[in-house]
């Protein structure tokens, strides 16, 4: 039978979630359902670090190779098929274990999204023109007067709150308190959350990962890719992707393109990072190293709890 608790393991990328995970789901007769806006792609497969055949031939996986590379793909559909693979999981009688890296995707599966309010675009665009021609002060001014609680955010964040009110006639802080206090009751009840990080050793560790990426045939793979996908698909924006793209359309030597894929997975990492450590409730999560020598004991008591 399914938990009453989900279990989600979570963190940063090459951090070791899918080793502890596949672990797990064997161990526990488990069906992964993976929360990864990378690996939902097909034919993206060995820069996105999708689990081999042998792998899901041992543990039943969800959300892999379910749209196609041009397709815009948003959290709240991942949402909702990931609560329908949820209940595939369950009738077959197998708990299911949530595991990646994309934090929004997480988010949205736990609680509802916020739905901002529909704004004309013809009116939004002019808007825009007028307040593109503003300084970052006199912005910030406006929306003190508009909607005080957004005028410390940045532009993007100050232009949509002078937007909605004036052109929708609601403050977006009023829609933010209005939709915590929904999330409050319609969330998923209690998550538990496996947050899976080895802390310094992880600039190593992803470089290791692209090293035997590239091993692996990754320049090959996108170089088929490009005949085939167009230039401007979703699919594209998976770290290192454009970086090999330009590899091999020999706009730079594999010795650039793999220093850009290593520095722009780094800086993936430290974003995801940031959002786990001020998005997921700290009473929810438990923390392992995997190279911890008490980290197959960790993995074990936070199953248990969640049952």
């Amino acid at each position: 039978m399914a938990a009453d608790r989900p279990r989600i393991i979570c963190g940063p990328t090459a951090a070791g979630k899918s080793e502890i995970a596949l672990e797990v789901a064997a161990e526990h007769d488990a069906a992964i359902i993976s929360a990864d806006s990378r690996q939902i792609y097909c034919y993206f497969d060995i820069g996105t670090a999708k689990p081999s055949r042998t792998e899901c031939e041992r543990v039943t996986h969800y959300g892999i190779d379910v749209a196609e590379p041009s397709e815009r793909y948003s959290a709240a559909r991942w949402a909702g098929e990931a609560t329908e693979w949820m209940e595939c999981a369950a009738e077959i009688d197998k708990p299911a274990l949530v595991v990646g890296g994309t934090g929004l995707y997480i988010k949205a599966l736990v609680e509802p999204l916020f739905t901002a309010p529909e704004i004309d675009p013809v009116r939004r665009a002019q808007l825009e023109r007028e307040l593109d021609e503003m300084s970052l002060e006199e912005l910030r001014s406006w929306c003190r007067e508009l909607d005080p609680a957004r005028a410390q955010l940045g532009r993007v964040q100050l232009t949509r709150a002078i937007e909605t009110v004036l052109l929708a006639g609601v403050r977006i802080s009023a829609l933010h308190a209005e939709h915590r206090a929904a999330t409050a009751q319609e969330s998923r009840s209690n998550p538990s959350y496996l947050v899976v990080d080895p802390g310094a050793a992880l600039a190593a560790r992803i470089e290791t990962r692209v090293d035997a990426m590239l091993k692996a045939g990754w320049t090959d793979e996108v170089r088929r890719l490009t005949e085939r996908v167009p230039t401007d698909a979703p699919a594209w924006k998976a770290s290192g992707y454009e970086a090999l793209r330009d590899y091999v359309e020999g706009r730079c030597d594999l010795s650039s393109a793999r220093q850009r894929v290593i520095i722009e997975t780094r800086r993936y990492a430290k974003r995801q990072r940031t959002w786990f450590r001020h998005q997921l409730p700290e009473a929810a999560v438990t923390l392992v190293n995997p190279q911890d020598s008490r980290a197959r004991a960790v993995v074990r008591e936070w199953w248990e709890r969640a049952e």
